[in-house]
């Protein structure tokens, strides 16, 4: 039951590792990766949050909500950065990062299940 409750967070967070793991390797693509290295860096800590993020959630952690709100200070940040970039793998990214991040601010303020 309690993971039907973070289900809009869950799916937001899996989506974004899968959008964000996409960019980090676009970006490793690049003519000048050096520019892109502090993307590639966060949307590889965005993607390992998140997918932990959603893994809580989907069990139930007790911790889950604390971890929601870490999640959604790294995806501001992601999605900060990458929407500084042209590039279409970024602009998705950093959709993708800034919708996760709502939706873990959303479930981190939930009163405890």
């Amino acid at each position: 039951m309690t993971n039907e409750l973070y289900s809009a967070c869950i799916e937001a967070c899996q989506q974004c590792v899968v959008t964000c793991n996409q960019c980090a390797a676009a970006c490793l693509q690049e003519q000048d990766v050096k520019m892109m290295a502090h993307c590639i860096a966060l949307d590889m800590d965005c993607a390992q949050l998140c997918a932990t993020a959603a893994a809580m959630m989907a069990r139930g952690s007790e911790h889950a909500r604390a971890v929601c709100a870490v999640c959604a200070d790294i995806c501001q940040a992601c999605g900060d950065e990458c929407a500084k970039h042209d590039m279409e793998h970024c602009r998705q990214c950093a959709k993708a990062c800034h919708r996760c991040a709502e939706e873990c601010r959303r479930m981190s303020a939930m009163a405890p299940a």
